[in-house]
């Protein structure tokens, strides 16, 4: 084990962020860590002055890229830039696929040869398969969150990935009793794109919630750089909302609630594994419902995809409907066994992801960054 390593960490949106900052805290243990990037407020809290805001990064859906091209671009050259003139030991990227993978080709061709490791593996297993191999030049190793992703890659011809579990199994005691009443939470998303399609839709479904009578409150978890935002939105809704995003506030929301409302993505994973049950849902573009029809994709949700099941409700949708929104929320609740099916579900997933696949067990993330710089060293060294 090295006494100090220098890392060059990004973080594209919060659910990466939260990641990120737990692998430099880890690392922070074991050795003195020198480290720059990109992040929010989990990483800035590990001492991270990022390169630029993590806000730019937020994209989702080929309209909002479009939007926002000439912007990515700019900030997609700053980072190059700041890997090479720092050449750090190791370059760790986590989710914002599109923006890692562009980043990754670019320092290759421009002569980095330092090992990059991407943390949480791309979507391979729902759609463009063969996105696989192309991964193989760009990065050493993908750490995986999704305990069947190292067969899937392997399978396809990807890089070497390794399970290496989520941090929401440290930070959310799984609720092995359901409450009898408590808040809803609503989670629109933490990408502008996604938030400004999925909120009006949910304040609605909230209205038409407002007098069941195992809903006490609504409260909206955010990230703290979205809190100010959300104060304003929910302002003139016909419910009051609670905005919360101190971690010990979200803790609490989570231990409390009676059930979710999520925009489909890493969130409907923290939930399951807290034992909330959840409705999903996503308005996408016309790009996305494309691709989801085109690779026939099974299931959207990720307690879904991992137990490969219809387990929570999911609400694909090309525009929004509070109507379904809401009779979804209240079948969840109301009718017989639903409530009981999602909490057996979500303590097999929990039990799964505690242990990882037979193939692939769950591994220490901070092992692996150690695994991939002591091989890259050897290579340097021609042993």
């Amino acid at each position: 084990m090295p006494d100090t390593v220098s890392l060059f960490i990004l973080a594209g949106e919060p659910s990466g962020d939260r990641i990120g900052g737990e692998l430099v805290k880890a690392l922070k243990q074991k050795v003195t860590l020198r480290f720059s990037g990109v992040g929010g407020t989990a990483l800035m809290a590990q001492g991270l002055s990022p390169l630029f805001p993590m806000a730019d990064l937020s994209v989702m859906g080929f309209s909002d890229v479009i939007k926002r091209l000439p912007k990515l671009l700019w900030r997609l050259g700053q980072a190059t830039r700041a890997v090479l003139g720092a050449r750090p030991d190791i370059v760790v990227l986590v989710d914002s696929q599109v923006f890692s993978a562009t980043l990754a080709r670019r320092l290759r061709k421009r002569g980095y040869r330092g090992p990059i490791l991407l943390y949480v593996a791309p979507a391979v297993w729902a759609w463009k398969p063969e996105r696989a191999p192309g991964l193989v030049p760009l990065f050493n190793e993908v750490l995986s969150v999704l305990p069947f992703e190292p067969e899937v890659m392997q399978r396809l011809g990807g890089p070497p990935t390794t399970y290496v579990g989520h941090p929401a199994l440290h930070h959310f005691p799984f609720r092995p009793v359901l409450p009898e009443t408590g808040p809803l939470l609503l989670l629109p998303g933490s990408r502008n794109g996604e938030i400004a399609r999925t909120l009006p839709m949910i304040r609605d479904a909230a209205q038409k919630l407002a007098d069941h009578p195992r809903i006490t409150s609504f409260i909206l978890p955010t990230p703290n750089s979205l809190h100010a935002r959300m104060v304003a939105e929910t302002a003139t809704w016909p419910v009051q909302v609670s905005v919360v995003s101190d971690e010990a506030e979200r803790l609490a929301a989570f231990a409390q609630a009676i059930a979710a409302v999520a925009v489909m993505g890493t969130i409907t994973l923290e939930l399951a594994l807290a034992g909330v049950l959840m409705a999903t849902t996503y308005i996408g573009d016309l790009g996305q419902i494309k691709r989801f029809l085109k690779y026939e994709v099974k299931f959207a949700s990720l307690p879904n995809i991992v137990l490969d099941r219809a387990v929570v409700p999911e609400l694909l949708l090309h525009e929004a409907d509070a109507a379904r929104l809401e009779e979804t929320v209240r079948r969840v609740l109301d009718e017989p066994g639903v409530a009981e099916g999602q909490l057996a579900a979500f303590a097999e997933l929990r039990a799964l992801m505690e242990e990882g696949a037979p193939e692939a067990p769950l591994t220490d993330p901070v092992e692996r960054v150690f695994a991939v710089l002591a091989k890259t060293q050897r290579s340097t060294m021609g042993v």
